[in-house]
């Protein structure tokens, strides 16, 4: 048996405490007879009045609420096979892992944050197909469109800056290979998130950007990092920090460039986050949600089928029973005179 609203089990708690409401109520019903006259004179007078009964009463009711709360929680059992119609919309984002994204201005890094709100954002998916490209000098697909979020949150778990031996950050070859990603040739609910520092190395990222919005693609473009500047961190050792340096034994700075991505989003139609610090993916999530849905094609599903109408009905056949049943019973005794 499954439950559609398991939460409502928190009700039954309730039992119990109509328990003890029943008992200081009918403590307090012979306090207050006791004030009128002895409760053996009140027994004499009025012998139909029995405790049994009320406790019977009782039972009938605490059941009544019991079969509610069952009523409540959905109670599933009974499969039966349909066809449902998938709607949603392909989000694929493309995640920068070249070695500037080691920075540490956002903590812990830039790498390890985006890959945290990349999974908050998977979590938040309901029924939206979700792929991931990883890129930094040339891109690959590190995972295909797919409604198994539990696979595409390992293969984001698995991601390092080690992954492409060619360095640098190609943006435009990352939004060509987003691009050709999307199964689907209709120009609607196609979304590419990119998430990067934005130092542009290689290629025409605005004409790409353009390219993928000729074919319905909207782009969204996040970045990463601080404008000031910081060092690359490569390695620790004996806890001294060794940071990247040019040919020429210089320090080598990250810089986040803003204008690059917001010309990326301009042209494709979508919008650019400036993270800062501060990186969350919600409100893309958000604004996607107000996108039409495409078909994702239809799926053969096993559905329980809903039983609270028994459980429902049981309960209101008891509150008719506790209803109709006489707090006392009928008694027919004969008169036997005076004395």
């Amino acid at each position: 048996m499954h439950f559609g609203s398991p939460l409502y089990f928190w009700l039954l708690p309730a039992i119990p405490a109509l328990v003890g409401f029943f008992i200081w109520a009918y403590q307090r019903k012979q306090e207050m007879l006791r004030r009128f006259a002895s409760l053996e004179l009140i027994a004499r007078l009025t012998p139909s009045a029995r405790l049994g009964r009320q406790v019977l009463r009782w039972t009938i009711l605490l059941a009544a609420v019991f079969f509610l709360v069952l009523a409540l929680t959905r109670p599933r059992f009974g499969l039966r096979m349909e066809m449902v119609e998938r709607k949603g919309v392909d989000i694929v984002v493309a995640l920068d892992v070249s070695e500037s994204m080691l920075a540490e201005d956002i903590t812990p890094n830039r790498i390890d944050r985006a890959k945290h709100e990349v999974a908050k954002l998977i979590d938040m998916l309901k029924g939206d197909r979700f792929g991931l490209i990883v890129f930094a000098g040339e891109s690959f697909v590190q995972c295909p469109l797919t409604l198994d979020y539990g696979a595409a949150k390992m293969f984001l778990d698995a991601v390092n800056t080690d992954w492409i031996n060619l360095q640098g950050t190609a943006l435009a070859e990352a939004i060509d290979r987003c691009a050709e990603t999307f199964v689907t040739k209709a120009k609607k609910s196609k979304v590419l998130i990119l998430i990067t520092d934005g130092e542009n190395h290689e290629g025409d990222a605005v004409e790409s950007a353009r390219k993928a919005a000729a074919q319905g693609v909207k782009i969204y473009t996040i970045g990463i990092g601080s404008e000031n500047g910081v060092p690359i961190p490569l390695k620790r050792t004996g806890g001294n920090v060794v940071y990247k340096k040019d040919k020429d034994g210089n320090l080598v700075m990250t810089r986040l460039d803003q204008d690059i991505l917001a010309s990326i989003a301009r042209e494709g139609d979508g919008q650019y986050f400036r993270a800062g610090t501060n990186l969350d993916l919600a409100a893309i999530y958000q604004e996607i949600m107000t996108m039409e849905k495409g078909d994702l094609g239809l799926n053969r599903m096993s559905v329980y089928e809903e039983q609270y109408q028994v459980f429902l009905a049981i309960a209101l056949v008891l509150l008719l029973v506790e209803f109709f049943t006489p707090e006392r019973v009928r008694r027919k005794e004969e008169w036997k005179g005076r004395g």
